[in-house]
């Protein structure tokens, strides 16, 4: 029985620390945890040869409204890009990129790795 429960940063950060573990063990390199701009957060950053992975990280504890991968709408998909280009501009790079999504639904030993989620 749990005495407490713990706040959604701490479960968010705990998700996203087994995330970053699973693309390090995919072979990437993450390169960058939680990048914030004006227009909003990228989870992870990470390289894949010479391409940019940029890596939204969804947790859900069912998949009873259509699970953590669904979660990313329209408008997240919009913040991530613009998010994107701020990282993009700021470190000077010119490198091929992709959104990808880790999807967690219950725990951290269920991730589904959505490669090239979205389009920019």
């Amino acid at each position: 029985m749990r005495l407490f429960k713990r706040s959604s940063g701490t479960v968010g950060a705990h998700m996203e620390g087994a995330a970053a573990l699973y693309l390090q063990r995919a072979g990437l390199c993450v390169i960058e945890r939680n990048y914030r701009s004006r227009h909003g957060e990228i989870d992870l950053i990470a390289r894949e040869g010479d391409t940019v992975v940029l890596v939204e990280v969804r947790f859900r504890r069912s998949n009873r409204f259509g699970g953590a991968g669904a979660s990313v709408d329209r408008r997240k998909q919009q913040k991530l890009l613009h998010t994107a280009q701020s990282y993009l501009q700021q470190h000077k790079l010119d490198c091929p990129c992709r959104f990808d999504i880790l999807a967690i639904d219950g725990d951290a030993q269920n991730i589904q790795w959505i490669k090239n989620a979205f389009e920019a």
